[in-house]
């Protein structure tokens, strides 16, 4: 499977937990919900850019696809960063900030690598 593909569906999938189940993707990406009462917001509304990401991705061809990876790579870096910077600051643990540093970064890769297989 291509690796945008793979990423879009991805992004579909956990937009789809983070809208539907805000307990369970917080359970996944290893948030305190109960701590934190406006999670499910939070993660409503990062669940709603994940599916149309995805889906606008799936959908595209041509400079428009490509222009959605470049997005893409752009979102996951920033998420990257923070990720990195919640761990960092001491919002979540250096191990959580870790993981959730982590898979955003591959998800870099993967646009990168993506976009490397459509030139």
């Amino acid at each position: 499977m291509n690796p945008v593909t793979g990423l879009s569906l991805g992004r579909i999938v956990i937009g789809i937990l983070c809208i539907f189940s805000p307990p369970l993707a917080a359970k996944l990406f290893r948030l305190d919900a109960e701590a934190n009462p406006q999670l499910p917001y939070l993660s409503r509304m990062f669940g709603s850019r994940e599916i149309a990401l995805g889906a606008l991705t799936l959908a595209a061809t041509g400079s428009a696809r490509r222009n959605l990876i470049l997005v893409g790579i752009a979102v996951d870096g920033a998420d990257s960063v923070a990720g990195h910077l919640a761990g960092r600051e001491g919002y979540v643990t250096k191990t959580t900030g870790t993981f959730l540093t982590l898979p955003a970064l591959g998800a870099v890769v993967a646009g990168v690598v993506g976009l490397g297989g459509k030139r």
